[in-house]
């Protein structure tokens, strides 16, 4: 069945009893014939090895899962365990599970060295690191390397085979590497069945660490060429020993673009006028060609009204680089399915099946022998890369599958995936979860259209769900998600706390409009609805006060709209020009 796997991480240990004394933290491993216990000293912080017989009687035992790191705080350091996993099944033969609980533990006795302000301050970033462990998606695996293709893995050297797990992960994929700087997906994983041959099929959505966030806080590109959104997905399929693997990728639209919240439904998009674009937007394809091999843009943009001037700047960029790795393909996914229309995606597929049957996939056989090396990858896009790009990759990985399951005995020819109806379901339901899972974390909620992907048709109950989904992220979007962008912000180190730190960001005074046009706006509408129902002693005093509160209730919403960047819940923990 499907694997979803959308924030890997590296876990510095496994299985463990955690022993604590006033002194010291003691992390002592499970695993027969494990020894050596690490120490970590609560005051100087240093990390060293011990052994058993070092640990104090009086120390106070409890069991633990793993180590996710440390962090800087107000109070002082903080480590960072997981409480409870939860196995998903096995990837390749190698466990994958799924941490579900966390706790975050003070090296310090005592907060009372602290100010209230200070004491308020780091209760602040404890509830955003919570908010951040809290978001469903930590997984990993103790033998096995989650972070990296099937591809990759097999065109390593002996030397990387002989890193450790951390050593050579891709620090895009690893989460908390920030975290465990002191140390130096929702997968299901269950067996398919077609034709009455078992076999595994699995997808992993890593999402990068790099340019992340929340959705409208980041856009675009940073100047290493990190994309805001990036997820690479694998779609893996092991039958009789043989392994096949199809990867594709995500990313906001490469050169920099701001859309910031201000109130309204849908912010107009900003390209920025005074940096060059050109510059990051070729680091960015230089990267995907060196990991990926040649590239073609799938951009599911509107070419027309605001969405209009990003897709022609990113076809001039495009043409303006004159790479031949690269090639561009827009397709205005809303005006091409209007109406219900949605069989009309065909006409996408079609028009790249012959660059798909070119690029291929990776294939291993039974011995170990690599067959087949998948020589590019489609970089598909949106606005938010979630709900059009997921549509699309989700056929894009079907007509592959199409091909692997014939390739290695599992489909007869003449057969189609979408006639084998057991396992069309768990296609489908897998990709939809998928989509969800990554919308989640970047827009705070699920997927919409995944009526769609589940079920292979729009229904009329899915257009209210996405409504429903689209209330949501209005809320989320406009006043909590600067919280969730300083969360992440701070979980992966991009803001350091200074311990003690008299000064934080979080104390920034509100703007007077903040506190007062609100309630100016609530008690004029109130006044309104009054005059309304409590009429005066004839109908024009009556219209005279309902008009008077009335204009007073809509002129005071139009400054607040038009203020509407005053009124947002907007990061505080990230320098100005990140967010510009």
């Amino acid at each position: 069945c499907g694997t979803l796997s959308i924030i890997v991480s590296h876990i510095a240990l496994f299985n463990e009893l955690s022993h604590t004394t006033a002194e010291k933290f003691y992390i002592e491993a499970c695993d027969d014939g494990a020894g050596d216990v690490l120490a970590i000293d609560r005051v100087s912080t240093e990390v060293t090895l011990a052994v058993r017989k070092d640990i104090p009687p009086s120390a106070v035992t409890c069991p633990m899962c793993g180590i996710m790191g440390t962090i800087r705080l107000v109070a002082g350091m903080y480590l960072i365990v997981i409480t409870k996993k939860k196995k998903v099944g096995d990837l390749l033969g190698h466990a994958v599970w799924k941490a579900t609980d966390f706790d975050i533990i003070s090296y310090k006795k005592t907060v009372l060295h602290l100010t209230d302000t200070q004491m308020q301050d780091n209760k602040a970033f404890l509830s955003m690191i919570n908010s951040v462990l809290n978001t469903d998606g930590f997984f990993f695996a103790t033998d096995y390397d989650l972070t990296h293709t099937l591809q990759r893995l097999a065109n390593t050297s002996p030397e990387f085979q002989e890193m450790t797990l951390l050593e050579r992960a891709d620090q895009r994929f690893v989460w908390n590497g920030h975290l465990l700087r002191e140390f130096m997906a929702q997968p299901e994983v269950n067996s398919c069945c077609i034709n009455g041959k078992i076999f595994d099929w699995n997808i992993i959505s890593r999402r990068s660490c790099f340019r992340a966030g929340v959705r409208y806080y980041i856009r675009g590109i940073d100047s290493e060429g990190h994309a805001a959104n990036f997820v690479e997905t694998e779609q893996i399929v092991q039958y009789n020993g043989a392994k096949v693997s199809f990867v594709q990728t995500r990313g906001s639209i490469p050169f920099y673009w701001s859309q910031r919240p201000n109130l309204k439904y849908k912010p107009k998009p900003q390209i920025s006028k005074s940096v060059n674009h050109l510059d990051g937007f070729q680091r960015h394809f230089d990267s995907q060609i060196i990991t990926y091999g040649k590239q073609v843009i799938l951009n599911l943009v509107n070419q027309k009204g605001s969405e209009k001037p990003l897709e022609q700047a990113f076809a001039k960029m495009v043409d303006s680089l004159g790479n031949g790795m690269i090639k561009y393909v827009a397709f205005d996914f809303h005006k091409e399915c209007s109406r219900m229309r949605w069989h009309r995606l065909q006409i996408l597929v079609d028009m790249v099946a012959e660059i798909q049957n070119e690029f291929g996939y990776f294939l291993v056989d039974s011995d170990g022998t690599v067959q087949l090396q998948q020589d590019g990858t489609f970089r598909s896009n949106c606005m938010d890369c979630l709900d059009r790009t997921n549509v699309i990759q989700s056929l894009l990985a079907r007509r592959s599958l199409q091909s692997q399951l014939e390739r290695i005995g599992v489909l007869h020819v003449g057969q189609r995936i979408e006639e084998q109806a057991d396992f069309e379901k768990i296609y489908k339901n897998a990709w939809a979860d998928n989509a969800n899972a990554c919308a989640k974390q970047y827009a705070g909620t699920g997927a919409l259209k995944t009526d769609f992907t589940r079920t292979g048709k729009r229904t009329q109950w899915g257009l209210l769900m996405d409504g429903w989904n689209s209330m949501i992220r209005y809320y989320k979007n406009n006043f909590s998600d600067g919280f969730r962008q300083d969360s992440i912000d701070l979980f992966l180190g991009n803001y350091a706390v200074e311990e003690a730190d008299m000064n934080t960001p979080l104390h920034e005074p509100k703007d007077w409009k903040f506190l007062t046009l609100p309630i100016i706006m609530v008690v004029a509408f109130s006044m309104c609805i009054i005059c309304l129902l409590m009429a005066g002693d004839t109908w024009t005093e009556t219209l005279a006060y309902v008009l008077f509160w009335g204009s007073a209730s809509v002129v005071t919403a139009g400054v607040i709209l038009f203020n509407g960047r005053d009124f947002v819940d907007a990061p505080k923990l990230v320098q100005k020009e990140k967010m510009d």
